[in-house]
């Protein structure tokens, strides 16, 4: 513990400054300016470096957090890197895109704001970049086993890397003309500037890791295929089935899913010059979802320039600070306000929608909604509460209720996702899964963490034992004591 009074001496939780909201609408670059490396300093300097480190358990990769903490308030940055990257793979992604259960579970936060350990967490990575302290890490041997990864999202990656630096010969398969799956065209730049992801890709590459791209596993090639070819497969194809609104109304032009809503402008953003098949430009926007793909649609349609945007809420508005159903170090539902929801549009909550008005023709030119009401423990419309609200575009952002599983014929388990035992492996042999295709719909932190859970999994698979870490179980589902 570098500083033992730094929690009493400083007191106040700081991030870099945003760039002002009229700047930053007129581009996609993401929204933080450029930390000052003292502020850094004191911030990590509040961290306790606590008897019992919560942070630990709260985040799922058990990241080092009190001794990377200590690196960087130290200056020591080449330690900071090596104890960040021994338990993440891709800390600029986690640091970026991760909401931080870390920090719920900081011990600080029981009576002040807690450490800033996302921000230290990315300026720990894109510093080490800076100081060419990340390079590959080539294999001492090459095992002669091959593997099979389907999908490039958080949890194909960092699977793939670490079965690579066991020295399996890896092949990643992807669908897309791009790596990096959802971290590709699901996130706005403005969030994840997708330079980040090239980065990665080439350190892969160099490490040895092969990729292929626009190849469908189950069109040219089929699961059959890769097992014929490879010595195990191992499926991270996420969940992306969207959760539907089935309502009066809902086949209605203009009523689209957040992700197809998105993908389009993020390929545009890529550099791609056709125009995106969604545009809010001019409209009136409505957003049904208060969630991070809620937030990813308002700051895009902001930068569209609609001519107003809401989001819908079926819920209550979550209070601004813990509730007793939220003690402390568990993940509570609080207010959030993140960087779309600063630069404009209306948040309305206890928001049922009961229907959708057509302009006569095949079009969508409003939304009825009722005030939601809870009966027998549902949320249901109020009656005699309905009212109509003008959109021209409506955004279904959901979530999402599984792997798209048609293609590749494994069962499925009881929450629609694919089923698999403990140790991630289905029941054809030889065929894992990880992330968000075993899981259901998560967070990026446990993609990675799977990720490298599943890859020792293989690894045990193949050779009888492995080195690798397992920072999770199949089956766990959050903070652990």
């Amino acid at each position: 513990m570098a500083d033992p009074h730094g929690f009493l001496t400083v007191p106040h939780r700081e991030t870099p400054k945003r760039r002002p909201v009229p700047i930053r609408l007129l581009d996609y670059r993401e929204v933080y300016e450029a930390g000052d490396p003292e502020q850094l300093r004191r911030q990590a300097s509040r961290c306790m470096d606590c008897g019992v480190p919560f942070c630990h358990q709260g985040c799922p990769l058990g990241n080092l957090i009190p001794e990377f903490n200590d690196a960087m308030y130290r200056g020591e940055l080449a330690r900071a890197v090596e104890l960040l990257h021994a338990t993440n793979n891709f800390p600029e992604f986690t640091g970026r895109a991760c909401p931080a259960p870390c920090e719920n579970a900081c011990v600080l936060g029981i009576n002040q704001p807690a450490v800033t350990i996302k921000q230290v967490e990315v300026s720990i990575v894109d510093q080490g970049f800076a100081a060419g302290l990340i390079t590959p890490e080539i294999p001492e041997r090459i095992t002669g086993y091959t593997v099979a990864v389907i999908g490039s999202g958080p949890a194909g990656l960092a699977a793939a890397q670490q079965l690579t630096r066991a020295g399996h010969t890896v092949v990643v398969y992807e669908r897309d003309d791009r790596l990096g799956g959802l971290l590709r065209y699901g996130i706005p730049d403005f969030k994840l500037e997708k330079h980040h992801i090239d980065r990665r890709i080439e350190q892969m590459r160099a490490e040895g890791t092969r990729f292929e791209t626009s190849v469908e596993i189950g069109a040219e090639l089929t699961l059959e295929d890769l097992r014929a070819r490879f010595d195990a497969v191992l499926v991270c194809t996420g969940a992306t089935v969207p959760r539907d609104m089935p309502v009066a109304g809902r086949e209605l032009e203009g009523v689209e899913f957040a992700m197809d809503y998105l993908v389009p402008s993020n390929r545009v953003q890529a550099g791609e010059t056709a125009p995106p098949a969604i545009d809010a430009a001019g409209k009136h926007v409505i957003i049904i979802g208060g969630g991070d793909t809620g937030a990813d649609c308002l700051g895009t349609a902001l930068r569209q320039k609609a001519a107003s945007v809401t989001t819908l809420a079926i819920g209550a508005k979550p209070p601004t600070d813990r509730s007793e159903n939220d003690p402390w170090p568990t993940v509570p539902r609080i207010f959030e306000v993140q960087s779309s929801h600063e630069e404009g549009g209306v948040r309305r909550y206890l928001a049922s929608t009961t229907g959708f008005l057509s302009d006569g023709n095949s079009r969508v030119r409003g939304i009825e909604v009722a005030e939601t009401q809870f009966l027998d423990g549902r949320r249901v419309p109020t009656p005699g509460t309905e009212h109509v609200l003008e959109a021209d575009l409506i955004l279904l952002a959901l979530g999402f209720s599984g792997p798209e599983s048609e293609a590749l014929g494994l069962e499925l388990g009881q929450g629609g996702a694919f089923a698999r035992d403990d140790s991630y492996q289905t029941a054809t042999p030889g065929v894992f899964v990880a992330g968000d295709a075993g899981r259901g719909q998560s967070l990026i932190v446990w993609g990675i963490a799977e990720g490298r859970a599943a890859a020792a999994e293989v690894d045990t698979f193949l050779t009888g034992s492995t080195r690798l870490p397992a920072p999770v179980g199949p089956r766990d589902t959050g903070f652990k004591c």
